[in-house]
């Protein structure tokens, strides 16, 4: 009986181990085919899994049509909507042939309800034809060096010739937040919008719901594509650390993205640069004080942080407020991780000349004339 017990327990704890060891193992992106998070402020990876593979990313794609559409001028010209444009496949904002729309309309349009006609509709708008708008998508992505991204479509739809990878999509999310409009608009659950034949108010609904699901998001993009699967690119800030996360095929988007900014966060920490106050001597008018574009930097736990400044010796003046004078590179570990700039803190004009004997001599004549 008790030899049957014992074979019997050790059976059961030989099958438990490995499911016991697998959770311990979890891959941090879940199931994922593609993930990243990076520190939006520095642009550095803090956690991937196959972050460079090139994957469908479906209506993320969106991140770079609005980006180009709410650089444009002109945002708020009313428009007749072409209506070839908007015959298109997909999620939709509700465009129809005839309605009078503006470019920021048809942002709101993208990165709310995530619509198709949106994205089409601005790219004839903006570069007369969706071929040309492409063009400038990828034009953009090789300024912004995405390595593995290559624009087909301005929607997302599925293409064989329409892929990115999560850290580019990482990438591209930091750099269209910095646009004030873009991350005005991605930031909103809901939105009242005007467009139509004639124009009238409705209201549109953000896809993205981290917006609610978790404190401190405040984008970015939704998207799916049967061939994609789910994608999304998310931001959210927590005692001044920025987040960015990118997952791409991804079933658990949701809960993988909630679980990954808990990890993240708790690990992570603001650290003072150790940056020296430096002020510059300006050939004849005495020094200029100087001031760094950074103080802090995301670090995790068990990472260490050095600094190799550089500086002119000295100015000639006159030297204008903000002028680059300097630079530090930030290392952690050992490891680039981002630029500090120095900057003129103040405008340093040059003396008046101290008047020659003539000048004087003329001077006190005047003055006995007087």
């Amino acid at each position: 009986m008790w030899k049957r017990l014992m074979c019997f327990l050790t059976l059961a704890l030989c099958c438990a181990a490995p499911h016991v060891e697998a959770q311990e193992t979890a891959s941090p992106g879940g199931q994922a085919r593609g993930m990243v998070v990076i520190d939006a402020d520095t642009g550095r990876v803090l956690m991937e899994k196959d972050s460079t593979q090139r994957l469908p990313m479906a209506s993320t794609t969106k991140i770079m049509s609005a980006l180009l559409t709410l650089e444009q001028p002109n945002l708020d010209e009313p428009f007749t909507v072409d209506p070839k444009a908007i015959r298109v496949e997909g999620s939709s904002m509700g465009l129809r042939e005839g309605d009078t729309v503006t470019l920021r309309a048809l942002a709101y349009g993208m990165l709310l309800p995530s619509g198709n006609d949106a994205a089409n509709a601005a790219a004839v708008r903006i570069a007369g034809t969706k071929e040309a708008f492409v063009a400038m998508m990828n034009e953009r992505a090789e300024e912004m060096g995405l390595e593995n991204t290559h624009f087909a479509t301005p929607s997302g739809l599925d293409s064989e010739e329409h892929y990115s990878s999560a850290k580019d999509m990482a990438l591209l999310a930091r750099e269209a937040l910095s646009n004030e409009a873009f991350a005005e608009i991605c930031c909103l659950a809901s939105a009242r919008i005007s467009f139509g034949n004639p124009p009238y108010d409705r209201w549109m609904t953000n896809h993205n719901k981290l917006l609610k699901y978790y404190p401190g998001v405040y984008g970015v993009k939704t998207g799916f594509t049967e061939r994609a699967g789910r994608c999304l690119v998310s931001a959210a800030e927590k005692n001044g650390i920025r987040l960015v996360i990118v997952t791409l095929h991804c079933p658990d988007d949701w809960n993988v993205h909630m679980k990954l900014y808990d990890a993240c966060f708790a690990k992570a920490r603001l650290e003072t640069v150790p940056l020296p106050e430096i002020s510059l001597p300006a050939a004849g008018a005495g020094r200029v004080p100087c001031q760094w574009d950074r103080d802090t930097i995301t670090l995790l736990e068990g990472e260490t942080i050095e600094t190799a400044v550089t500086a002119q010796p000295f100015l000639f003046a006159p030297v204008r407020k903000g002028r680059i004078v300097g630079k530090a590179l930030v290392k952690i570990n050992g490891t680039v991780a981002a630029e500090c700039h120095l900057a003129a803190a103040q405008n340093m004009t040059l003396p008046e000349p101290e008047p020659n004997w003539l000048e004087r001599l003329v001077s006190q004549i005047n003055r006995k004339k007087t």
